[in-house]
């Protein structure tokens, strides 16, 4: 499931439960733009995986609270535990590997 972050969304409730990927991109970065597919593939693939994804020029405020210095960067999450993270482009072999990191339990 992809969800585009919005300031209706709390961020905090999105990540308390489940394995949650957090993505920081941006419009204008060439990087994002080749994540964005894998990222949609793999939500559809794994439907027990949630996907936000979060604007970091219409969010500055939280870039700069997770101090996201570079996008794309990708923050895993664990029933709200920060798992891993990984900055810059990374295909979907590596994202994969990083999620089996998270775990299989809900």
């Amino acid at each position: 499931m992809i969800i585009h972050y919005n300031k209706d969304n709390v961020f905090d409730d999105e990540i308390k439960t489940g394995k949650v990927i957090v993505d920081f991109f941006a419009t204008w970065c060439g990087p994002c733009k080749m994540l964005s597919p894998i990222l949609e593939e793999i939500g559809e693939e794994n439907k027990d995986i949630k996907i936000i994804k979060i604007d970091v020029d219409d969010y500055e405020d939280l870039a700069m609270k997770f101090g996201i210095m570079s996008v794309p960067t990708l923050l895993f999450y664990k029933d709200g535990n920060l798992i891993n993270k990984k900055i810059g482009f990374c295909d979907k072999e590596e994202l994969l590997s990083i999620i089996n990191e998270i775990g299989t339990d809900q």
